[in-house]
Order: C-alpha cells, then structure tokens, then sequence
C-alpha cells in the first residue's frame, strides 16, 4: 500500500519545477529593475488627492519560494497625508515590514518582487510611481526623500565604523559632493544633538558596540532625518528599548516630524504606541486591511473582529483580569490562502455570509472603512 503523502509535502521533482518557473517571473522582473539610464516620464504619474505625500493602490508583493509563491502583501490600498502620522498595526506576519520594504525598494530580490499596484510618491511640484522606477532612479529617492528607521540599530549599523563616519556616509551620498569637510562634521553634530545626544563630539568617533540600545536607535533616527525627508518610515523602532526610553524616542518623532514638516508611517505591533502617535490607523491580517480609519474611529468604534480581539488582548490600567484575552486559532498558510474571509476561521462573530468569498471593503464613515460581512448584512437592513 503506498504511503499517504504528509499535508504539505513536496517532492524534490516538484520543487525543481516550481523554481524553474519562479526563476522565469522572477528573471523578468529583475531585468525591468536593472534598466538603465529610464527617462523620468516612464514612471511619472498624478497623485489622486495633492494633500497626501504617498498613496498606495492595489499592491501586491510577492515572494517566489520553493514551496511556492507567499502573498505577502495582498492587494492594499491606503494613504499617508502631508505632516500626518499614519500606524500600521497587526501581528507578526501580517506585511506591515514588506510594505515598508516594498515603498523602499528594499525587498530580498530576487525572491522578492512588487508583482503590481501603485506606490505614487508627491516630490511636491511633479509624482513618480515607485513600483515603476528602476533601482537606478530610486536610488536618488531612498534616504534622501524617504528614509526609513529600522527595527533593530545593531543590524543596520556598521560594526567597524565610527558613528560620526556612519552618518557623514548619508550625507556624502545625497547632494553634499561640493561641501566643504568641515561643514559636513559640523552637520553631523547637528544631527546628534538635534536627537538628544549630549556628548555629539565624543558620540560621534565611537563605535556602535560602545552606546547602549536608546542611543543607537538615536543615531538611527539621525541618519534618517539626515536629509530632510518628505517621509520618514519607522518599523517598530521601540521594539527592542524599555518603556522610558520607548517614551523618549516616540517624543522625538513627534518633535522632530514638527519641525521638518513630514510624515511617518509608524510600523508597530503596540496598540498603546498607535494611540499615543497616529493620526491615522491601518490594520493589517495576512497580507490585507481589514479595517482603517482615523485614531478615533479605530479605538473609540473597532469595527472589525480582529481589531477588536487587538483591543481586548491589551492591558488596561486599573482593570483586574485572570487572564489577558488571545485571539484564538492560528494565521492561514500563507502559500495556500483560502478563498474565503482569511480571519473566517478564528473569528468568533462568524454568520452566514462569511462563508462566501473575501468580503469587499464597505464605508461606515468618508475616513472609516472595513472589510466584513456583518456590516454588509447592516448595510442591507438599513436599505
């Protein structure tokens, strides 16, 4: 009697023919990525509303693996205005990162690859189409107009290069060719303080290893603003601090956003962190919104059942509880994703129609918008 193959299983014949039809998809796109010397007007567009410094529509980002192809990010669309905030929130693996990576052009190539959408980025008198340029032309966007703060300082600062060095590397890259050294050591201290840092100078020659974690993520945000961004990314950038220097840094965005005049997009998996900073929040499960809206209508009305089993997970203070509430069940294979609601499984306010496809997205307000089908159901009533 043969032996029943395990759920999940691939053969090695199986694996050798899915990669040789990835290394195709992913070949074609690699060759649009590396053109050359593009005329500007081959990924010029118009931004929808002028008010908004990035508008994402429709994206899709893929990863092309051996096992299969993963939806990483799934269709999504939303907006970052001008001198707004806007948090991305969600659990691990829901894309919050690779829609960062994807609107830096940062994403692990080959396997990784913007499959279509439109990511239009306002350079104020004209928009481009970031999923159209190639690696060429955006080079001159990424760290100079969009700068991103990382998760994790140690693994995006060099080891064996001093601090001052680091940041003088930024400014050497972008538009500082023709100034003189000695204005561009005074621009690095400039930086550090204008992050807080007390002792700049001495700051400035040491080594990564020699600060602690809050001052690392210091320097980082340093860098980033070394430029004046339109727009400044940060993933999880309190992750890895303590709640007092998490404060701190949070206080610095927000003051440092003032004075620039920019935007964030705040990536983060704390709801007490999106309260304090968003304006504006998108919630993300696997790959997809599910919900949007502004701060107030997010935690004052959470319409969507993953956005409200979020809230219930948090602490409050002042309230006593046995046990913090879990949204139970587990995130669907990302390779094989079904073709229903992706929360439909774990949700606990299931009816009758979640059993159809994946629900469209329904307005409760202009700003508020959720992807459900008890509101589709309401909706119906009310007509």
């Amino acid at each position: 009697m043969a032996k029943k193959k395990e759920e999940g299983y691939l053969s090695a014949k199986e694996s050798r023919r899915i990669s040789r039809e990835n290394r195709k998809i992913t070949n074609a796109f690699e060759k649009k990525n590396k053109r050359k010397r593009v005329p500007e007007s081959e990924f010029a567009t118009r931004m929808k509303d002028p008010g908004n410094v990035l508008e994402i529509e429709g994206l899709h980002t893929y990863f092309f693996t051996d096992v299969g192809t993963v939806k990483s990010v799934d269709g999504i669309s939303f907006e970052v205005p001008i001198g707004k905030t806007v948090g991305i929130v969600g659990e691990s693996g829901c894309g919050k990162s690779v829609t960062s990576l994807s609107i830096m052009q940062l994403l692990q190539r080959p396997q990784g690859q913007i499959v279509s959408g439109e990511i239009r980025f306002n350079k104020g008198d004209r928009a481009i189409d970031i999923a159209q340029m190639p690696i060429e032309a955006m080079q001159k966007i990424r760290g100079n107009e969009i700068s991103m703060i990382f998760q994790e300082p140690m693994t995006s600062l060099n080891p064996v290069f001093k601090i001052g060095d680091q940041i003088k590397e930024v400014l050497d890259l972008h538009n500082y060719d023709n100034i003189p050294e000695e204005r561009i050591n005074e621009k690095v201290i400039e930086l550090l303080e204008m992050v807080g840092i007390a002792n700049s100078r001495g700051v400035a020659k040491m080594y990564p290893h020699e600060l602690s974690g809050g001052m690392r993520q210091r320097v980082m945000i340093s860098m980033a603003l070394a430029c004046d961004p339109k727009l400044i990314i940060a993933d999880e950038p309190t992750t890895a601090l303590d709640v007092t220097i998490q404060a701190q840094i949070l206080d610095l965005l927000r003051n440092l956003k003032d004075r620039i005049n920019s935007s964030i997009m705040l990536i983060t998996h704390d709801l007490g962190v999106i309260a304090e900073m968003a304006d504006y929040v998108v919630v993300m499960y696997s790959g997809r919104i599910v919900e949007k809206g502004t701060a107030q209508e997010i935690f004052s009305n959470p319409a969507h059942p993953y956005t409200q089993g979020l809230m219930a997970s948090k602490p409050v203070v002042g309230k006593k509880v046995d046990k913090l509430y879990s949204i139970p069940g587990k995130v669907p294979n990302p390779v094989n994703m079904p073709d229903y609601c992706y929360f439909r499984d774990r949700c606990e306010k299931r009816c009758a129609a979640c059993d159809g496809e994946y629900p469209g997205e329904i307005s409760l307000s202009p700003t508020h918008k959720v992807s459900c089908y008890r509101f589709f159901e309401q909706e119906n009533k009310e007509a």
